[in-house]
């Protein structure tokens, strides 16, 4: 299946398996899908990610996180800001700050896609990807 917006999909893909309490999730893989479960790893999110292969192509595993029990969710929420049919960029001045600060804004840059937080401390803005929380 094809998708006009890989990154939507993705998103949903794992909003979806943390709603049905699922443990893993395959996403086809892509060089902007590896770095936002890269992101999605070291904020805490998601437990890990592996490459799996899937009919000669490459899938990334996303393994989620649970709290205690499985109704003890990590992650609370993923939701798309910048659609290829509307895209949304922040310059280094307003920077997003999700939930107060308590969530994570995914920023593509020229330094390669990172955290809000991180887009703050390197001083740079770009195109808001998605919000996390």
């Amino acid at each position: 299946m094809t998708t006009n917006d890989p990154i939507a999909d993705m998103l949903t893909r794992i909003r979806n398996a943390n709603t049905a309490k699922h443990d893993v999730v395959d996403v086809p893989a892509s060089k902007m899908k590896v770095a936002i479960a890269d992101i999605l790893v070291n904020e805490g999110y998601v437990e890990k990610y592996e490459f799996v292969e899937n009919k000669g192509f490459q899938d990334i595993r996303i393994t989620l996180k649970y709290g205690a029990t499985k109704n003890d969710r990590i992650l609370s929420g993923l939701k798309r800001i910048s659609k290829p049919g509307l895209r949304i960029y922040a310059g280094k001045e307003d920077m997003p700050k999700v939930l107060g600060g308590l969530g994570t804004a995914i920023i593509s840059t020229n330094q390669g896609v990172i955290t809000d937080k991180e887009a703050r401390r390197l001083g740079v803005g770009g195109e808001v990807l998605a919000f996390i929380w």
